[in-house]
This record gives C-alpha cells, sequence and structure tokens, in this order.
C-alpha cells in the first residue's frame, strides 16, 4: 500500500510540474509560421501562377505575420490582433488553460480552443482545435524580447 501512494504522490508531482501555467505565457508572442502556408506555396494554383502573383501573395503572407501578435496579459486576458474584411482588429477575450494544455479563448459568446503542442519559454506551438475535423494546422509563436532601452 505505501508503494502505491509513493506512485500516486510522486506521478502528481511530476505531472503538476509539466503543466503549463498561464504566468508562463504572460508577455507578446510574434506568429512567425503557419502549416496554411506551406499548404498554399505547395498547392498546383500557387506553383502554377506567375511570378508577380507569388510575389504579391508573398507580401500578404508576410504582413499577416508581421501583424499577428498574442499579448498574454496579467491576470487570464489575451490581447491579439485579428484579421477582419483584411483589416488588422485589437481584440481582447478571457484565457482559460485546462489540464490537458488546451486553451480556451473566450470572447463574448465566441470561443476558440487551441491545444499547445510545444513551449519552452520563448517558442509556443497551437494548434487549433476543429470540430468538423479540417484543423487549419499549427501556428508557431516566438517571444517578443523586449530590448531595455539606456
Amino acid at each position: 500500500m505505501n508503494l502505491s501512494f509513493i506512485y500516486t504522490l510522486l506521478l502528481s508531482v511530476i505531472l503538476g510540474w509539466s503543466q503549463i501555467q498561464y504566468q508562463e505565457l504572460i508577455g507578446e508572442w510574434q506568429l512567425v509560421d503557419f502549416d496554411g502556408i506551406k499548404k498554399i506555396k505547395t498547392s498546383p494554383q500557387y506553383l502554377s501562377s506567375s511570378a508577380a502573383f507569388r510575389a504579391n501573395l508573398e507580401t500578404k503572407i508576410n504582413y499577416r505575420l508581421e501583424n499577428t501578435v498574442y499579448k498574454f496579459l496579467e491576470g487570464d486576458s489575451l490581447a491579439y490582433t485579428d484579421f477582419v474584411n483584411q483589416e488588422i482588429v485589437l481584440k481582447k477575450a478571457k484565457i482559460e488553460i485546462s489540464e490537458d494544455h488546451v486553451i480556451t479563448i473566450l470572447e463574448g459568446e465566441d470561443s476558440k480552443q487551441a491545444k499547445i503542442l510545444e513551449f519552452d519559454g520563448n517558442r509556443l506551438v497551437l494548434e487549433p482545435v476543429s470540430t468538423n475535423g479540417n484543423g487549419a494546422g499549427k501556428l508557431v509563436f516566438e517571444r517578443i524580447i523586449k530590448k531595455k532601452e539606456n
């Protein structure tokens, strides 16, 4: 009986350490890659398009990457940029993180979920949870480290 108690205690300590805490996410995160880019760039339509079309699309992709920032705030809030009708819009939401590393973004009546696949303090990989099985693929974020001004 003592062995099972020790095993259970050890397991709960290990699981507790591996649980991602919201405090670890606080700060700004820049989107640097997502699987959708790879799908587009390997599609027959992209590959057979003109150089001008591909250059234009590359500019749009870079613009979206540069302007997609998640800012996890003290407490349980997220400020993030989103695109609505091709315009950048700043949104705010509440955040919950479950024990199985699923982030729930609560914005009014709407909610979105994403599974945390990787996290090391400077890199965050999310995969949106899709109810229809057609996920958008992985989103890769890197922590924005602010340089201190002298």
